[in-house]
């Protein structure tokens, strides 16, 4: 089945392709179908943002549309940048820009716990939905390390693996990552539709 990613991020359709060709579903960009949407995110919970996202899409496609939003949650912030994640410190700055405001924010703050969660919505022609919901424990970290991945990667330390998110590899990451786990959670919930189990 093809279903058409609601984003213009290449990298989080890289990783969104990868998981979900497991399970049949061909990925397609907006550009594959001839639209350029960017729906405006009212939500105020990554689900709702999620739900606006892929419905807007799916509309505008006539096919099935997958929508992600996540983000970071920290607790000493209160739980912010969480679903402004993406603009974070206002629409001037860029990854790099985020992730040194957050650092800034930060600093004197003894409590370093923090989780990235995804929230990902499949809106069907039929009216019928699919939403799943990935998290990952991690720690702010004090300063940037890595070249890989994308947003608040660099300063995502993981405790347990040693390194921070931007150090894994595509591997790793789509093993432990907020979306990996969303994904999987979302590819069960895709097999039951598709087998009729979802009752």
């Amino acid at each position: 089945m093809k279903a058409v990613l609601a984003s213009h991020n290449k990298k989080k359709m890289a990783e969104m392709r990868t998981i979900l060709a497991e399970v049949g579903v061909e990925i397609l960009s907006q550009a594959d179908v001839g639209v350029d949407i960017e729906p405006e995110e009212t939500g105020t919970t990554f689900e709702e943002n999620a739900r606006i996202k892929a419905e807007a899409i799916m509309k505008a496609t006539g096919l099935p549309a997958i929508a992600d939003d996540s983000g970071l949650v920290v607790d000493a912030l209160g739980g912010a940048p969480g679903v402004y994640s993406a603009r974070y410190g206002g629409e001037g700055l860029d990854d790099t820009g985020r992730w040194q405001l957050l650092l800034k924010n930060m600093e004197g703050k003894t409590d370093r716990a923090c989780r990235f969660v995804s929230v990902i919505c499949c809106a069907f022609p039929d009216g019928t939905e699919i939403v799943s919901r990935g998290k990952c424990e991690g720690m702010v970290a004090d300063g940037p390390t890595g070249e890989g991945g994308f947003g608040y990667d660099p300063v995502f330390w993981l405790p347990e693996m040693g390194k921070s998110m931007a150090e894994l590899t595509a591997e790793e990451k789509n093993g432990i990552s907020h979306r990996g786990n969303a994904l999987r959670e979302f590819k069960k919930e895709w097999e039951k539709k598709q087998n009729g189990t979802d009752q």
